[in-house]
């Protein structure tokens, strides 16, 4: 029963996305942003790798280069997929879709919790990327999962602010 309504909050969203990605132009404000604390990455300009276009947009050219973007942050034992992981998930399902390469999931979470329910944590929140993944087009033979839980943290630290950074899926390219 509870599978149900979460898939239809994906359908929703990925119809939602679809409708919102044909009538934007990329354009955003400034003070929008996408990724998790201190990611300075503006909404819808997922950004590109060096060599994308050359006109230094964010978010111009990202079909024609992988998005530099490579990081959906989760909230405290939340595996669900944010909205503000939008923009980086559209960059990435542009990318894919035009550039079918298989990549990897890496799911994480912080260090409260035990170490098996961190694992499995960290295995659903890379789930959670590769179903939205899907839903926006991604073949989802090219996608495999693989969680660390608790062992790999980007910040060793002991606090939210530590926390908040090591919840997180990497989508890792070859």
């Amino acid at each position: 029963m509870k599978k149900l309504p979460r898939y239809l909050i994906l359908t929703l969203m990925a119809m939602t996305l679809a409708v919102a990605g044909c009538s934007s132009k990329g354009k955003t404000k400034p003070g929008d942003e996408v990724g998790g604390p201190g990611s300075g990455l503006a909404a819808g300009g997922a950004g590109t790798e060096e060599g994308g276009d050359g006109t230094g947009r964010p978010g111009e050219g990202a079909v024609g280069a992988i998005p530099t973007e490579r990081v959906v942050y989760f909230d405290y034992d939340k595996s669900d997929v944010r909205n503000d992981a939008r923009a980086v998930l559209e960059a990435h399902a542009a990318y894919l879709q035009s550039h079918p390469v298989s990549i990897r999931l890496e799911g994480h979470a912080d260090e409260r919790g035990s170490r098996e329910y961190n694992l499995a944590l960290g295995e659903r929140r890379a789930e959670s990327v590769k179903r939205a993944l899907v839903i926006m087009g991604v073949t989802e033979s090219l996608m495999n999962t693989l969680s660390y839980g608790e062992e790999h943290p980007i910040d060793p630290g002991h606090n939210e602010t530590s926390w908040q950074i090591n919840r997180r899926v990497e989508i890792i390219y070859p």
